[in-house]
């Protein structure tokens, strides 16, 4: 018995030591590559290699890419042994997706052999025949089997997810979200803006509208890495889960339960806008039904949201593409042996039941839950109202929406400083206009994704690289005109703008910038960004 537990003790610290590995810093040590073409040696350091392409670093950090296939055969094999060991990492990093029960039938043999061993007890101190003693405590051993100790879990099961699968689902709204995980939860990050217009079709206006929300670090969205499935699964419905999110949508845009805090159904209200959101109390943007749009920009394989008791939810089609299969009281099914929920444009949207456990407060409300934090005091329901456009200006800071009532136009325009915590309000009606000031949180930022700090135009240009801190940065954007560029900003590795103008010029300041690596973003009039990593000394 001894050597027994030993033994498990040993399989326990190899099976955690498996996941373990440490980064090869020796790739940072510059070496010399050679090409299979006669093109000159090249001094410098292996980044990554992605899409049949090797990224390198020369000493003086600008970033190149070539062809793996154009490096001499001993570039060629350190490059492919980087990616093999990468890959072996990632494999043994994240598990497979696979749904493991919580109680197996071996698992159930101990309370068997307990109950047989009760009912021989009681054969012996009853001077009964165990079958006697059997039937005379049938009633008693039926009745326990109902209390919640002994109640059975076979509909209780784990479905262990990938992470890296679902940062796949995020990608395409990067870099305005931002993924990260540890064992047991994915965190998504957000400000709470989504990129599409908002607001537009509500017709039961709240006199909310939305501002950025620092979903970020502490306050970022919670996923079970590791969902179980409930025993009972708790109904989403004007009883539960009326308070906070039940999902977050790969935009980075919470999903509430699809009926208000007052008992209504919000869309059959006319409260929500022609993407399935609106504002809430703390001017926070959110949706209440499903937000298929969102496969504008994804792929019907990719989830459009997960709950927030682990499971992800699709469209109309299965994941593989084949037509939706029945759906259960939950409003998902278990496919392949794993669970996820379906979006429809028909009640219940999304979520009909918590098919996951999850924790409720004193509230009702899901628990992890991210705040919003308001700068104003909530508005009032303003009957008649329908908003009819919304406007974004350039930066991301000013927003102007619109709207009638009883046949007469009104605007309201609001915008915020990325420093200074003011939130400016301007109420426009036809006859007056009336300003009034605030005071909240400045700019939120998100931390730059690792992958787009090494993603560069060479349209954009910037020397030196590096180049001394409270120096000037000379730029030029090949094939484009200044006229074509509306903004330029300076990004910290943290995510957060350091330097902003609003149009371009042919050098910048980098006064009271301090050394670090950066990211240098020009925003284009067309709606993309050229980037260009910058090495300040």
């Amino acid at each position: 018995m001894k050597k027994a537990i030993i033994f498990l003790l040993f399989l326990l610290a190899v099976g955690n030591g498996v996941f373990a590995h440490n980064l090869d810093y020796a790739d940072a040590v510059p070496r010399s590559w050679d090409f299979n073409d006669g093109r000159k040696s090249f001094e410098a350091s292996y980044l990554m290699g992605r899409d049949g392409r090797v990224f390198l670093e020369n000493p003086d950090g600008k970033v190149h890419s070539f062809s793996i296939e154009s490096l001499c055969a001993e570039d060629r094999n350190f490059v492919e042994a980087r990616l093999a060991k990468a890959a072996a990492i990632n494999q043994a990093i994240v598990p497979p997706a696979v749904a493991v029960p919580a109680e197996t039938e071996s698992s159930k043999m101990p309370w068997f052999a307990g109950f047989l061993g009760l009912i021989l007890l009681l054969a012996y101190t009853q001077r009964k025949t165990p079958l006697r003693a059997l039937a005379s405590q049938g009633l008693v051993t039926v009745s326990l089997a109902f209390l919640p100790g002994f109640r059975t879990k076979e509909a209780n099961s784990i479905q262990i997810s990938d992470p890296v699968s679902m940062d796949s689902a995020f990608a395409p709204f990067k870099p305005d979200v931002y993924t990260r995980w540890d064992n047991n939860w994915f965190y998504v990050e957000s400000k709470g803006i989504p990129k599409h217009e908002m607001m537009t079709g509500i017709t039961a206006w709240q006199r909310q509208v939305p501002i950025q929300q620092c979903y970020t670090v502490s306050n970022a969205w919670q996923i079970p890495i590791n969902p179980v499935m409930a025993v009972d699964p708790i109904p989403v419905n004007p009883q539960h889960f009326s308070r906070g999110g039940i999902a977050v949508a790969v935009n980075g845009i919470a999903i509430f339960n699809p009926f208000t805090n007052t008992g209504v159904d919000a869309l059959v209200d006319g409260q929500l806008d022609n993407w399935g959101g609106h504002t809430g109390r703390a001017d926070d943007y959110h949706y209440h039904t499903a937000p298929l749009h969102l496969y504008a920009q994804s792929n019907p394989s990719f989830p459009i949201a997960y709950g927030f008791d682990g499971f992800p939810v699709f469209g109309s089609t299965e994941p593989d593409g084949a037509p939706m299969e029945t759906l259960d009281a939950n409003h998902g099914h278990l496919r392949n042996g794993k669970y996820h929920y379906h979006g429809t444009t028909a009640y219940p949207y999304m979520i009909g039941k918590m098919a996951g456990v999850v924790t409720e407060d004193s509230t009702h409300q899901i628990i992890p839950q991210s705040r919003a934090k308001p700068v104003r005091p909530a508005g009032t329901p303003l009957t008649g109202a329908a908003i009819t456009g919304f406007q974004t200006f350039p930066g991301g800071r000013s927003y102007a929406m619109y709207y009638t009532l009883a046949g007469a136009n009104y605007a309201w325009i609001y915008s915020w400083n990325q420093a200074v915590t003011q939130y400016t309000f301007r109420y426009c009606t036809p006859t007056d206009t009336t300003t009034t000031n605030y005071q909240g949180p400045g700019d939120c930022f998100l931390p730059l994704d690792v992958k787009n700090r090494f993603q560069v135009d060479g349209r954009l240009r910037a020397w030196p690289n590096p180049v001394a801190s409270g120096s000037l940065l000379n730029l030029s954007a090949e094939s484009l005109s200044s006229k074509q560029i509306r903004s330029l900003r300076l990004i910290s590795s943290e995510g957060k703008t350091v330097l902003e103008q609003d149009a371009f010029s042919p050098s910048l300041s980098l006064r009271n910038v301090r050394p670090g690596v950066y990211l240098l973003e020009a925003g284009l009039c067309s709606g993309d960004n050229l980037n260009q990593r910058i090495i300040v000394r």
